[in-house]
């Protein structure tokens, strides 16, 4: 083995026990054959039970590994193995410990390192679960069946990839534990450890689900059949009246139908169209509001295969394929979308056999299935824990009484979850094809002829196309509104209101089961010719709101209701904004050069830290609030903490007056408004605006304040800022002072803000206003890969963003150099082309081989 550098990168020698390449299609069709344990024969590193194997020919893997400005990795092979291998050992070069963490999390071992109460650090799109019902979760419904289903459904180029990738990060792991620099955290932990190709694909599944299983992860791994002999606790459920059903959670809506558990999380793009452009190429603006930290952060790199692939952008980290990014000739992005991917089944068990359920008059058993995880105990000995959960034809049981009482486990009902996206294997494949796509035509016909994209929205645009793509074409259930009417049960009916457009068909009726159309890549799912897409030469935007408003010119409808609204409620002041940007800088109204969408006008407009909500209410709601001088205030509407005082309005308005309306580093103020609209935006809507929402005017409406409403804000307005006051932060303080990341212990000051009050720019930290300000250092989502795309003739132009920076060592040089660029608002114009790579100056090579 070998590793040749160049610039100055420093050599690496290892020896790892690898299978050679040349046993791959054996290990891959004794994937498909089937086997017991547990296994499915695709590992080509030891475990347990896989001993190791003599080390592969030399040359096996091979790749280049060139790092330009902000340590960006262009991975460079001649074949499909080596760009995995490359790929995975750069991601594990910058972000071990984060890696190493997951791949705990997706094997269901968790416990056994880290102890079954601790809950999980970095939040995700399983949220921050305890490691004991994340271990049950994992082993349930990424189960051996379904991985090797996962497996065989792959193309052979992605198995070489994975195989590769699996391959890469084993190696780099050897090199940290021998070299006892990098890594410091985490490197000589025990659950450092080699992977397998499995681990990858149970990575690249757990992605899948974040639209449905794994929104109820506790729910499903807590799913616990009653005693057929006497009901237990678990079993009991509580009353039902015929009505509308009050959750847990409290509310119209529950976390579960957020994307990681909580508002927020999501994203803006815009494609502009040559007619916006005002030259031959379209542009693309991407950029997902999503994790800062923890395993679903993103990666941001360049995958070469000469004539076979060129592709640059971000992935999940442990995922080889790129995601969301560009290639020579197409360019697109994700938000995520409105559409449900799950729905429950009601069943009605069969008389004295709680785990056996009723369907078409004939009892049907559920599938048992006997579950161990290691726990580590105080002691610090490790023990089994065993749970028993089920599975029945539609999916995993789940456990609801969580949620409601009248939801749980009984001798005479229970409920299953169906994730259309559980038997969606096409996902990645879908991506890797557009990673190779040569044109937006085929771009889109890869999306309609897959339907794989599991819970987003996508917009592309391509070299020599005017117009840009929009379309939430993917995996989604497919239920008719006849069997809305027919199949959707009482309980179903009452959650209506909390978990609006989620199907609670009757489990016991064969023809409540999903349809399934003629064009539909799977079964039970909606074809392609009826998912809502659209293409525009000036613009298609979106911000998680549906697929209704792509264009305000050209709105949608008629499309399932299973995609989400159109037309019947408010959109988010995000996707106002969002739409207000794009129209303004297509007219020439918003201050920039000219009326041409150009990367330069682009840059500048989705920085700006626009506030909507201010922009709009800020005049009105400071004549109603600031004509007391004081307010008393008891109680927080935000929370119900008691406040108990007089609130002296003066200097709030004052600093409010004088406020720019934004969330630059350098505003003041900004705080002041985003606690008092969190508690205004708390009032009925019917309450807060004079004028209601309309579809006809969907941009504009709602708007004006009801003077009516003044007392209610004045409530908010106090608390707002008592809680500013409280929090230490001066009334007029700088953005940057109480808005940050921290690097190096030093502060490194941002801008934005959370969607709630509007803005388009998001930093939005998990925390409240305290004495520690609105850190992102904890848990927060915000802006992370941005690009800004087109296609001059001859070349590819981009700019980007990493905004939390490339690694997860604090030692690594590239922990924050990415972050004080964003903070300054400088953006990488990132080389793509061989000549382009090699002339950057921060340019670098290492040669890893074995």
């Amino acid at each position: 083995m070998r590793q040749t550098s160049s610039r100055g990168a420093k050599p690496r020698l290892s020896l790892v026990p690898l299978v050679p390449l040349a046993l791959v299609a054996a290990a891959a069709l004794t994937a498909c054959g089937g086997g017991g344990g547990g296994g499915n024969g695709f590992s080509f590193l030891p475990t347990a039970g896989n001993p190791p194997v003599n080390p592969p020919a030399e040359g096996s893997y091979k790749a280049e590994i060139r790092r330009t400005a902000m340590g960006v990795p262009h991975i460079k092979a001649d074949n499909w193995p080596g760009v995995g291998y490359g790929y995975g050992f750069a991601q594990a070069e910058d972000d071990l410990c984060t890696m190493a963490d997951s791949f705990l999390t997706y094997r269901g071992e968790r416990s056994q390192y880290l102890g079954g109460d601790a809950q999980l650090v970095a939040a995700s799109t399983i949220a921050r679960p305890k490691n004991i019902d994340s271990d049950f979760f994992h082993k349930h419904v990424i189960s051996a069946d379904v991985l090797q289903k996962m497996i065989a459904a792959q193309p052979d180029n992605l198995k070489q990839l994975v195989e590769g990738f699996a391959a890469g990060y084993n190696r780099y792991v050897r090199d940290a534990k021998a070299s006892g620099t990098a890594h410091e955290a985490c490197r000589n932990e025990a659950w450092v450890k080699p992977i397998t190709a499995e681990d990858i694909y149970r990575r690249m599944y757990a992605a899948n689900l974040a639209g449905g299983y794994s929104n109820f992860l506790p729910n499903i791994a807590n799913a616990i059949a009653p005693s057929p002999a006497a009901p237990t606790k678990t079993a009991a459920r509580g009353k039902f009246n015929k009505g509308t059903l009050q959750l847990a959670a409290g509310g119209t809506r529950v976390p579960e139908l957020q994307v990681g558990g909580h508002e927020g999380v999501g994203s803006n793009m815009i494609g502009f169209g040559t007619a916006a452009t005002g030259d031959s190429s379209p542009l693309l603006f991407g950029n997902p509001h999503w994790y800062w930290r923890g395993p679903d952060r993103f990666y941001q790199a360049q995958l070469t295969i000469p004539g076979q692939l060129n592709i640059s952008g971000t992935s999940f980290l442990g995922i080889p394929v790129i995601l969301i990014g560009f290639n020579d000739n197409i360019a697109w992005s994700h938000t995520v979308s409105t559409a449900r991917r799950f729905g429950f089944f009601e069943l009605k068990l069969a008389s004295g056999d709680p785990t056996s359920y009723m369907r078409d008059g004939k009892a049907v058993k559920m599938q048992a299935l006997n579950i161990t995880v290691n726990a580590k105990q105080a002691d610090g000995s490790v023990a089994p824990v065993t749970r028993t959960l089920y599975k029945s034809e539609y999916g995993p049981m789940i456990n609801l009484a969580p949620l409601n009482a009248a939801l749980g486990w009984s001798q005479t009902t229970a409920f299953a979850i169906r994730d259309i996206n559980g038997e969606n294997y096409r996902t990645f494949k879908n991506w890797l094809r557009w990673n190779q796509a040569k044109s937006l035509d085929e771009f889109i016909a890869i999306q309609r002829e897959e339907s794989a994209i599991p819970w987003v929205n996508t917009v592309a645009v391509g070299r020599g196309a005017a117009k840009a793509w929009y379309a939430d074409i993917g995996a989604i259930p497919n239920v008719s509104p006849t069997q809305v009417t027919n199949c959707t049960t009482p309980l179903g009916a009452a959650l209506g209101p909390s978990l609006p457009r989620v199907p609670v068909f009757d489990g016991s009726r064969s023809e409540c089961d999903w349809q399934t159309d003629a064009d539909s890549a799977q079964k039970g799912a909606l074809g392609a010719s009826r998912m809502p897409s659209l293409m525009r030469d000036d613009y298609v935007e979106n911000s998680n709101d549906s697929y209704w408003l792509a264009n305000p010119k050209a709105p949608m409808t008629g499309y399932p209701d299973i995609m989400g609204p159109a037309g019947t409620e408010a959109v988010s002041f995000r996707t106002r904004l969002g739409n207000l940007l794009a129209q303004g800088r297509i007219d020439g109204t918003d201050n920039y050069a000219g009326k041409a969408a150009t990367p330069d006008t682009v840059k500048q407009m989705v920085l700006n830290s626009r506030v909507l909500t201010a922009e709009l209410f800020k005049d009105q709601a400071l004549a109603l609030v600031c004509a007391a001088p004081t307010i008393n205030v008891a109680t927080d509407p935000q929370g119900g903490a008691a406040i108990g005082r007089d609130v002296d309005t003066g200097p709030a308005c004052a600093a409010l007056q004088a406020w720019n309306n934004t969330g630059l580093t350098g505003a003041r103020g900004a705080h002041i408004w985003d606690e008092f609209w969190s508690r205004a935006a708390l009032l009925p809507s019917a309450t807060l605006y004079n004028v209601a929402f309309s579809a006809s005017d969907p941009i504009h409406t709602p708007r004006d304040l009801k003077p009516a409403a003044a007392t209610a804000l004045q409530q908010a307005f106090g608390a707002a800022v008592a809680r500013v006051e409280a929090s230490g932060f001066a009334l007029d303080a700088q953005r940057g002072d109480y808005l940050f990341a921290t690097r190096g212990g030093q502060k490194v000051p941002l801008y934005g803000g959370c969607h709630g009050p509007g803005y388009f720019t998001i930093a939005c930290s998990e925390n409240r206003l305290d004495k520690g300000g609105y850190t992102m250092d904890g848990n927060p989502n915000g802006n992370s890969y941005m690009q800004i795309v087109r296609f001059p003739e001859g070349g590819v132009e981009a700019h980007t963003f990493l905004t939390f920076s490339l690694s997860d060592d604090p030692a690594s040089a590239h922990n924050a150099d990415y972050t004080r660029a964003y903070s300054a608002g400088k953006w990488l114009k990132v080389p793509f082309s061989e000549a382009e790579i090699k002339a950057d100056t921060a340019y670098r090579s290492a040669v890893v081989s074995e």
